[in-house]
């Protein structure tokens, strides 16, 4: 069995409830934004700002690249993800709204969303056990839109 499969069928183990599988797809891909939104507000050194690089460019790189690693797929998905990120940050910027204050916000009230659709569930999160499947979350979130283009994770 391919890790990826592996990952993903341990991760939807706690997600079956119909009502936390919505959740998840709302705060899945609300958290991933926001979690690049508030990495990406960490100030970096002159010599790396100036090539106009952050912390969450940088991260991202590794990111993407374990996510090919697990699957080329779920890879090219999470890059897209990653580059609409980024470009939402970047609008946000544009009408002046506070990418700091906007993450922090919405990944207050996205976790707490969360915490919701697992005590529907009746499960814990799978992070608890693993740390790998906060990265998991979202290619599981991605696993159930390729299937539906019939797209092979």
């Amino acid at each position: 069995m391919r890790q990826i499969d592996k990952l993903l069928s341990q991760y939807g183990e706690s997600h079956q409830n119909k009502t936390n599988i919505l959740i998840h797809g709302v705060a899945v891909p609300s958290i991933f934004f926001v979690t690049i939104g508030l990495i990406y507000m960490i100030p970096v050194p002159d010599f790396i700002g100036r090539f106009d690089v952050t912390f969450a460019h940088i991260l991202a790189i590794p990111m993407l690249m374990y996510y090919f690693k697990l699957s080329g797929p779920i890879g090219a998905a999470m890059t897209l993800l990653t580059l609409g990120v980024f470009g939402g940050i970047n609008l946000l910027e544009s009408f002046g709204v506070s990418v700091l204050w906007f993450s922090v916000a919405l990944f207050v009230a996205m976790w707490v969303l969360q915490f919701v659709g697992h005590k529907v569930e009746g499960k814990k999160p799978s992070f608890f056990e693993d740390l790998r499947f906060l990265l998991v979350g979202p290619a599981w979130w991605w696993m159930h839109l390729l299937k539906r283009l019939n797209i092979q994770p």
